[in-house]
């Protein structure tokens, strides 16, 4: 019997899981801007169908979005901890700000 090896780290699952999070924010919010001002109507007309297909919406665009990210991280191997390469960029984007003359 062989053993299974996991290449997932636990860093790589919460560098994965703060892109998920923080990355849906702004999708969620776009998708509101659309979605709530087509169903006034129908939100009153017939509540319950009404919400469940916003649900369906939201629950479909969420897993669309987490299959996509998995499928990234995995594609380019990032499992290096986001926040230590958000770190970096951050510095190396200020290090060339300080950097640069202002005229």
């Amino acid at each position: 019997m062989s053993k299974i090896i996991s290449k997932d780290s636990h860093k790589k699952s919460a560098s994965e899981a703060f892109v998920n999070s923080f990355g849906g924010y702004p999708v969620g919010y776009g998708l509101g801007i659309v979605i709530l001002p087509l169903s006034m109507g129908w939100l009153q007309e017939d509540p319950l169908v009404a919400n469940l297909a916003i649900t369906l919406v939201y629950a479909t665009v969420s897993f669309v979005r987490s299959y996509a990210l998995r499928r990234v991280f995995e594609k380019f191997g990032v499992d290096d901890n986001f926040i230590r390469l958000g770190r970096k960029g951050i510095l190396k984007i200020s290090g060339r700000i300080s950097g640069c003359k202002i005229i």
